[in-house]
């Protein structure tokens, strides 16, 4: 083969190899998302159980990124403590070992056999069940069919000195050689942001005969490292804790490398003893047919026998970039989009993410009821309670914005039925909670602008704020529903809807009345009926959120 189309082939191997993994990993979510939501609601203090969580996630989305990337996330949102994040991480990264075995199953074999089972199911069938099966086969079939590409584009390599020389460097059975290798793994694994490419390319190589098992070893533990370079982007902008949880993952990888490097030659003696078979043995076609194995069990051995030995040490491990990555002496505020781009987070996580954030838009709408109740109460305008009010307002535009826009790039996904109902219900909840929060600041601003027209008291006083009661109470109903623990009878809230409505009416019959006995001045009447306005409008964006808290929960 010419230089230009040995070029060409393992890079559209390596093309095919990436989309397969990335479509692989897509379908995966999709079949076992809410396995995956479960999975994550079990993650307690119990670093046992984070570390099996870890192990579990990654080895059903086949990707320690995205588990790592999306434990910052939830860090950053404050929905796991710095100590569970690590616990999955560390489980992270045993689970990940799982995809060296699958790529070490004799490439080519079965890849284009998959391809042609799972083109079916994924094209012809109704159901999103069987499409994303058929999805998954054709997946694993791209996976193998790329690394069959590669490693033909890289067997005329392995009898070229000018290859020969170059990769003497990385190829000796010293610690030198070691270095270069591992070096070499990193830096190749932080520009293509996958330790999974970056494998099955390791793979390619040495199944062809370029380089040794010793070097394949040393570049393995390379991308160990250099698949962290992941979550240290993803805690960019994110608070203390996300960067705390990115910096832990890299100590961890790192420190287990460093202690393996030390004694690397025996460790390559001990897995050449435990895996039957010679590493380096030469098939009549020239390839070696045992080295994938032996580099999958390394890759395993080392990993899990990393994290059985760094458990016991997590706290101190937390302890440690606590104090190497400390606060700002600020209070914190957790946000949601710290990610950049949410189509790279699993669905599933991403939905609940995105559900605490809108939680927290009900806790900021009830302080913000408070402090509007006491303003109308007070007997005069407080700019301070009145500039807290349209903070409160603020504060819940931003968290909706945030929502809206992430979960809105989170539905260019690919996402089952329930996953879409989802997403839309987070929306609509999201944009609900804060009309109510623009509904309080504007009768907030009408009673700064009325004061003198429109004083709450005598009768007109105490029937309004029983309407602002009613209307409250209605609010916690309808609302107490959002964790889908308790479900509402829609008849029955509609039923009290209705009698909201008919006492808003009466409210303001009576006013006219009392304006026509010339108990109040006449121009009363506009900003009487603007508030009352404004708590019907606050009655109705209740209503929806318990319609939608109920689509949100439906399965």
């Amino acid at each position: 083969m010419k230089t230009f189309e040995i070029i060409y082939t393992l890079f559209g191997g390596l093309g095919l190899f990436f989309f397969g993994m990335k479509s692989m990993s897509d379908g995966l979510q999709a079949i076992a998302g809410d396995v995956i939501k479960n999975a994550i609601n079990l993650i307690t203090r119990n670093r046992f159980l984070a570390v099996l969580v870890g192990v579990f996630v990654t080895m059903l989305i086949q990707s320690s990124s995205v588990t790592t990337v999306m434990v910052v996330g939830f860090v950053n949102a404050g929905l796991m403590s710095l100590v569970q994040a690590v616990g999955v991480i560390f489980g992270a990264n045993i689970g990940t070992t799982i995809t060296g075995w699958i790529i070490s199953i004799k490439v080519g074999k079965y890849g284009l056999l998959l391809i042609a089972i799972g083109i079916f199911p994924l094209l012809f069938s109704k159901t999103q069940k069987w499409r994303q099966i058929g999805r998954i086969c054709f997946s694993i079939g791209l996976i193998f069919a790329g690394l069959e590409t590669m490693s033909g584009a890289l067997r005329p390599l392995r009898g070229s000195p000018e290859v020969i020389e170059a990769l003497s460097y990385f190829s000796g059975n010293n610690h030198m050689g070691y270095l270069a290798a591992i070096g070499m793994g990193c830096i190749i694994t932080m520009i293509f942001q996958s330790s999974s490419a970056m494998l099955g390319l390791t793979i390619a190589m040495a199944t062809t005969g370029i380089i040794s098992f010793p070097t394949a070893v040393a570049l393995v533990f390379g991308e160990n490292i250099g698949t962290t370079i992941t979550a240290q982007l993803a805690a960019v902008g994110g608070n203390v804790n996300a960067k705390r949880a990115a910096r832990a993952h890299a100590i961890f990888n790192v420190l287990g490398v460093i202690v393996i490097f030390i004694i690397l030659p025996l460790y390559i003696s001990f897995v050449e003893w435990i895996v039957p078979g010679n590493a380096e043995l030469v098939s009549a076609n020239g390839d070696r047919p045992n080295i994938a194995f032996h580099i999958a069990m390394s890759h395993s051995i080392f990993n899990i026998s990393s994290t059985l030995i760094f458990i016991p040490f997590i706290g101190p491990l937390t302890r440690f970039v606590t104090k190497i990555v400390p606060d700002s002496g600020e209070k914190e505020i957790t946000h949601l989009v710290v990610l950049g781009n949410a189509s790279e987070l699993l669905p599933a996580t991403a939905i609940v993410q995105a559900f605490e954030e809108v939680k927290k838009l009900k806790e900021i709408i009830l302080r913000q009821y408070s402090l509007t109740t006491d303003y109308f109460k007070s007997a005069t305008n407080d700019p301070k309670m009145f500039s807290g009010i349209k903070k409160y307002e603020a504060i819940s535009d931003n968290i909706q914005k945030e929502v809206t826009l992430f979960v809105c790039k989170l539905m260019e996904k690919s996402l089952t039925p329930t996953q879409s109902r989802q997403c839309q219900a987070l929306v609509k909840l999201a944009d609900e909670f804060e009309s109510i929060a623009d509904y309080l600041e504007r009768m907030a601003t009408y009673k700064d602008r009325y004061t003198e027209d429109v004083p709450i008291d005598g009768e007109t006083g105490a029937e309004f704020f029983s309407f602002v009661t009613r209307v409250w109470d209605y609010f916690l109903l309808t609302t107490s529903g959002i964790d889908g623990i308790q479900k509402h009878n829609q008849q029955y809230l509609e039923r009290k809807s209705d009698e909201i409505k008919l006492f808003a009416n009466s409210i303001k019959d009576n006013h006219l009345q009392r304006i026509k006995e010339k108990k109040y001045n006449a121009k009363t009447v506009l900003a009487y009926s603007d508030l009352v306005v404004a708590l019907r409008k606050i009655r109705s964006h209740s209503v929806n959120i318990a319609q939608a808290a109920e689509a949100f929960h439906t399965n």
